[in-house]
């Protein structure tokens, strides 16, 4: 049997994600599924005082489930704010249009499992801030709409590129 099949939580590292008011600790419980991109994965995440994990967001692709094992957090669901606390269990459901995210206004740590698919073709949005993140593409950016035919060649790059192989149209 593989090693990495059967882990225990307390010998999983911490592993510290920071950027401004985004910080959090996680240990990532399922090291067997990660290497093939594994359908399902599972976190353990700890969220500090005055900290959220990351920015409110929605899913293309990805359900996510958070289980709250302890401490107390807000979950904000598209507009709508509600306190989480231990045993609580939140379903954010993909392709809803609807954002999510977790934070923690309160003085101690708010502990959960992050449970979720490992869809190596999502795409978040960020309502917030207009973001969109392309996983496939290893992209975050913002998109500025354009006409379809935008900034496409004329004449055809297809036929130049068939004279140039000496193909007679």
């Amino acid at each position: 049997m593989r090693d990495d099949i059967v882990v225990n939580v307390d010998e999983v590292a911490e592993i510290l994600d920071e950027s401004g008011p985004w910080r959090s600790t996680y240990k990532p419980l399922t090291p067997a599924l990660a290497p093939r991109m594994g359908r399902l994965g599972v976190n353990l995440c700890r969220v500090g005082p005055g900290q959220s994990a990351c920015p409110f967001h929605t899913h293309q692709l990805e359900d996510e489930v958070f289980y709250v094992l302890s401490g107390h957090g807000v979950l904000r669901y598209g507009e709508t704010l509600r306190e989480i606390g231990p045993g609580d269990c939140i379903s954010c459901p993909a392709s809803s249009g609807i954002g999510h995210q977790l934070a923690n206004p309160f003085d101690d740590d708010l502990v959960y499992l992050a449970i979720g698919l490992n869809e190596p073709n999502e795409v978040c949005t960020y309502p917030d801030s207009g973001k969109l993140m392309i996983r496939g593409l290893g992209q975050v950016g913002r998109l500025q709409a354009a006409d379809y035919y935008d900034g496409e060649s004329a004449p055809l790059k297809i036929f130049a590129m068939l004279e140039a192989a000496g193909v007679k149209r």
